[in-house]
């Protein structure tokens, strides 16, 4: 990789047959992070969130509150700067409780210089957690977006409603260029992975449904999808219903491209649990964005954003992210998960 020639731009080097070749690229940086439980301090009687209040277990007050938004929000501008040295154009987000929490977020100083805008809508879930969007308005003009709810119900009670997040879709303009980007939070694991395993494949499911109508809108639109998935790339979810692929070789443009199933088949993981790896925060993406045959933005690289300040450096649970709440109670750290992150480049 050569040098950075402007504020969101570098080179790469590609080799061909005739030589090597030197283009100029444009880079975006888009992420995503579990922020685990970003909650304000105040009692909402509608949902579960007796906790996260200064009289409740976790005893959450103003200055907990205040701490977790500084860490999440340096967390957030330095995603990416490995090569873009601009923080992310898009960050989805899940465990937010509100909108209100958002807009604190973005006035963090960390944050704050960058101007982020905010899509976000309330879901039914009962601990009250949503998902959301954040955008840099000087890169991404959205052009519409809404929430599509997922209905469940419990499998040995079928007349029981599961209420779970939305997905967050919103298509917008990346530099005048169309992406459609959809932030998902899928149902948990509780109750053990392969009793809730039904749960997230109709999560999958309506996924699927959401990305092949937004191609029926528009045959060449080229769709992220990004979240806490609660399962793993290999999962049914994904192999089976979503039928992702883990090379770019022959891909078609409305096929799907899981970049992080070779990463995870690498022993690279965003959470960890008695004592594994899971990488349940993923991106994948339709295939146009990894078919060089097609004009515009192009996936270039993902990754996993593991800092050493992110890490839990010693005891029980050295190596784990360093989380705000755990078996001890508060330790004043940042989330239960990793952020992830992708760049897409485009020919300047």
């Amino acid at each position: 990789m050569g040098r950075f020639l402007t504020i969101v731009s570098f080179q790469l080097v590609f080799i061909l047959a005739s030589g090597q070749i030197k283009k100029d690229y444009e880079v975006q940086s888009i992420a995503f992070y579990n922020v685990e439980n970003l909650f304000d301090i105040f009692d909402n009687p509608e949902t579960f969130d007796d906790d996260r209040t200064p009289s409740g277990k976790d005893v959450w007050n103003q200055d907990k509150y205040s701490r977790k938004l500084s860490g999440i929000g340096k967390v957030l501008s330095e995603i990416g700067r490995d090569v873009n040295p601009e923080p992310p154009s898009i960050i989805g987000l899940c465990e937010i409780e509100n909108r209100a929490v958002l807009e604190d977020l973005i006035k963090e100083p960390a944050l704050a210089p960058y101007s982020y805008k905010i899509v976000h809508f309330d879901s039914p879930d009962e601990r009250g957690i949503d998902v959301a969007l954040l955008y840099r308005a000087k890169y991404f003009t959205p052009l519409n977006s809404q929430p599509r709810r997922l209905i469940l119900y419990e499998k040995d009670n079928p007349s029981k409603r599961d209420y779970t997040r939305d997905q967050l879709v919103v298509t917008g303009l990346l530099n005048n260029e169309e992406i459609s980007f959809i932030v998902n939070h899928w149902p948990s694991r509780g109750g053990g992975e392969a009793r809730s395993a039904y749960k997230r494949e109709k999560a999958a499911i309506l996924n699927k449904r959401i990305i092949d109508s937004l191609f029926k809108i528009n045959p060449e639109t080229k769709i992220i999808s990004m979240g806490d998935f609660n399962d793993d790339p290999t999962n049914n979810s994904f192999k089976k219903i979503l039928k992702t692929k883990s090379s770019t070789k022959d891909i078609l443009a409305s096929e799907l491209y899981n970049p992080m199933e070779n990463m995870m088949k690498k022993g690279a993981g965003s959470l960890a649990y008695r004592d594994s790896w899971n990488l349940f925060d993923q991106f994948y993406m339709t295939g146009n964005l990894v078919n060089y045959n097609h004009e515009g933005y192009q996936f270039y690289h993902a990754g996993i954003f593991n800092k050493a300040y992110l890490i839990t450096q010693s005891g029980q649970f050295k190596g784990y992210p360093l989380r705000t709440y755990g078996y001890s109670g508060y330790e004043g750290g940042y989330s239960d998960h990793f952020p992830v992150y992708i760049y897409l480049i485009r020919e300047k």
